[in-house]
């Protein structure tokens, strides 16, 4: 982790930013798509891969079970046939979350797998019991000793319905692809349905899976053999996360500012939102456009109740950019945060800043728009999370004067890039390396 920390001279509230940001892939898809390499016989190549730090620490994972991964532009090439290793590294498996998912593929191609809880952001409790109750019922023994999960199957994962007492993507991603190879039908219900699940599934089939479903609440697979690619390359699906975060950005702080390479139904909450309280915004194919917002004050932008939910919802990534914007514009504001109970730490960052936020509970905040952002006691903030980071980004660029940023590990991990991108088009932030 680095001990990197980011300088920002701030805009005073003027909206200078213009141009076009192109986004990226989808890092929330191709983990999970480097995950399922593990079903293939042969190679597979990932395309419009964000060389984000996550997607970076992924390739070291899969390389130390013996996987031999090509790097290239905007590329990877994952050769998984050299993997003789279903035991997770423990250190580099406990600093990223996404690690588990790598368990499914794993246990269904080699019959055990043994690794740590994993960790990743500090956001509240992210139990692993869903993962661990759906491979008990496809058939796995598990032993649980000092932390670290051990699990073995003998022969295939057997048929089975499961039902998730609570919407998980990462478990409906990975009990997805772990019955791939499974035996029979397996039934998984109460699915999560975001985008990057439906993504991969359709990846897969194209490659001789057999599953059915993805994307609604109820998905269907047939168990089969290893998958074969035959030069089939997986495009990774546009990042809605990192095009709702410049979104938000160019509300507060853009005139004219294009959002490029995305695909705005997967972000019809946020646009909706943001549009409904008076940014001038224009949707296109595969384009989002903030256009003459210069002389639109923030303030008269209209206040609104957010509530975050399992997508096609308001995504729980987005609550934090979404507070820093109300932050701006006037009247009230309530944010119930549902998925994670830790994800209000950051708000000690805007308050520091001057916003007006209460704690109504540990779940939900009542704002006060219309404050003034300006770090006078000249504080290093932190930036605790991937999507808090950002958020203090952009707070920073709305306020007065300067605000250093630190712990820029964990917008790294999620923001490829990110100083460069934002100084194209307009804003004023270095990087000071520790």
């Amino acid at each position: 982790m680095n001990n990197d920390v980011l300088i920002i001279q701030g805009l005073a509230g003027k909206k200078t930013l213009s141009g076009e940001v192109a986004i990226n892939g989808a890092k929330n898809a191709v983990l999970k798509a480097m995950a399922a390499t593990i079903l293939f016989k042969d190679t597979v190549r990932l395309e419009n891969v964000p060389m984000n730090e996550d997607v970076k620490k992924m390739i070291i994972i899969l390389e130390r079970m013996g996987a031999k991964i090509v790097i290239g532009e905007s590329s990877l090439s994952i050769d998984p046939t050299g993997i003789k290793e279903s035991n997770l590294d423990q250190e580099l498996a406990q600093s990223m979350r996404a690690s588990v998912v790598l368990t499914g593929p794993l246990l269904a191609r080699f019959g055990n797998v043994k690794f740590p809880a994993p960790g990743g952001c500090v956001i509240g409790a992210r139990p692993i019991d869903l993962f661990v109750e759906g491979y008990r019922k496809m058939g796995a023994n598990i032993d649980i000793v000092d932390e670290m999960y051990s699990m073995e199957i003998n022969g295939k994962l057997k048929s089975t319905e499961i039902f998730f007492n609570l919407q998980t993507v990462g478990g409906t991603e990975t009990l997805m692809m772990a019955a791939t190879l499974g035996q029979g039908k397996i039934v998984l219900k109460n699915c999560a349905m975001e985008p990057e699940i439906v993504s991969v599934a359709e990846y897969l089939n194209s490659c001789g899976a057999n599953i059915k479903g993805a994307g609604t609440p109820t998905i269907e697979i047939m168990g089969g053999n290893l998958l074969e690619s035959k030069g089939r390359p997986y495009i990774t699906v546009p990042d809605r996360i990192e095009a709702g975060s410049f979104l938000l950005l160019g509300a507060l702080c853009a005139d004219n500012l294009k959002i490029s390479k995305c695909i705005p139904e997967h972000l019809y909450s946020t646009i909706n939102l943001l549009k409904e309280s008076g940014v001038p915004i224009v949707v296109n194919n595969d384009s989002i456009e903030i256009k003459n917002n210069g002389d639109i004050k923030n303030s008269s932008f209209k206040s609104f109740n957010v509530r975050t939910h399992e997508y096609p919802g308001f995504p729980t990534d987005l609550q934090a950019p979404m507070v820093t914007f109300l932050t701006q514009v006037g009247g009230e504001s309530i944010v119930l945060e549902t998925i994670y109970e830790g994800r209000f730490k950051f708000i000690k960052n805007l308050i520091s800043l001057g916003a007006n936020i209460t704690s109504l509970n540990a779940r939900e905040i009542l704002i006060k728009g219309n404050t003034n952002f300006n770090n006078t006691d000249n504080d290093v903030l932190d930036a605790f999370d991937i999507r808090a980071g950002f958020a203090t980004i952009i707070a920073g660029i709305v306020s007065n004067g300067q605000t250093r940023i630190k712990n820029t590990y964990y917008i790294d991990r999620g923001y490829e890039n990110i100083v460069s991108r934002l100084n194209a088009i307009g804003a004023n932030i270095s990087r000071q390396t520790n």
